[in-house]
């Protein structure tokens, strides 16, 4: 009869990979670090780490970001699961990914600890990454792309006031596709957008008009059922 060695489960290790997302200059981008140390020396990396035996999932998240980063206040939202036996070489490491968006400008991230560079880079222009961050990196992306079509997560990444092309932009980008300016304009007719009476500055070309998204009124609608966010 076969014996179950209950000790085999419990050999395994967990860790965290905590993904930032923006908006900067036409383009999403993820915030990346450059590993200091073995395995996948010098390689591009989500920013994640072991989870401490004593340490909460949530709370590892933050702490892990903020020793890499320098970075914190931010909401997270767990993501996925990825756990194929051999996607660390030290052994199983089973990792839960975590995701937020946020407005880049509000951030000033540092490269700390073991991370020797950290950068913002555009999510259609990923380098090879250590381990099996590609793939953690682009179920993270479609999983943002699913969200951006039925929920207002745009606004947490566009600045708190925003040009109506910015807001196109950003779309355009996310699915690399040209959209058509009055059919994008028409959609966005009944969203609630609040218009300001102020203009671009120190820009090149005629300043645009700027907008912010009206929360209050969106739980409002969204209670009343009288809206559904649907790009």
């Amino acid at each position: 009869m076969y014996r179950i060695d209950f000790n085999e489960f419990f050999t395994s290790a967990f860790s965290v990979d905590c993904m930032l997302f923006g908006y900067s200059q036409g383009q999403i981008k993820t915030l990346l670090i450059k590993r200091a140390m073995e395995p996948f020396d010098k390689f591009w990396a989500i920013p994640g780490d072991l989870v401490y035996p004593d340490e909460d999932l949530d709370a590892a998240a933050y702490r892990i970001l903020n020793d890499l980063t320098g970075l914190q206040n931010v909401s997270f939202h767990q993501a996925q699961s990825f756990g194929n036996p051999n996607r660390h070489p030290q052994g199983r490491v089973i990792t839960i990914s975590y995701f937020a968006l946020v407005r880049i400008d509000d951030f000033e991230a540092k490269a700390s600890s073991w991370a020797d560079e950290i950068s913002w880079i555009p999510i259609h222009e990923i380098p090879n990454l250590a381990f099996d961050h590609n793939l953690i990196l682009t179920k993270t992306i479609e999983l943002l792309k699913q969200k951006l079509h039925t929920e207002p997560i745009c606004f947490d990444m566009l600045s708190d006031r925003f040009t109506l092309n910015e807001f196109q932009q950003l779309y355009e980008y996310a699915f690399e596709q040209e959209l058509d300016k009055a059919n994008f304009r028409k959609k966005i007719k009944y969203m609630p957008l609040l218009a300001h009476d102020e203009k671009q500055i120190n820009v090149k070309h005629r300043p645009a008009k700027l907008f912010s998204f009206d929360i209050v009124s969106y739980k409002q609608l969204v209670q009343s059922n009288d809206y559904q966010f649907k790009m």
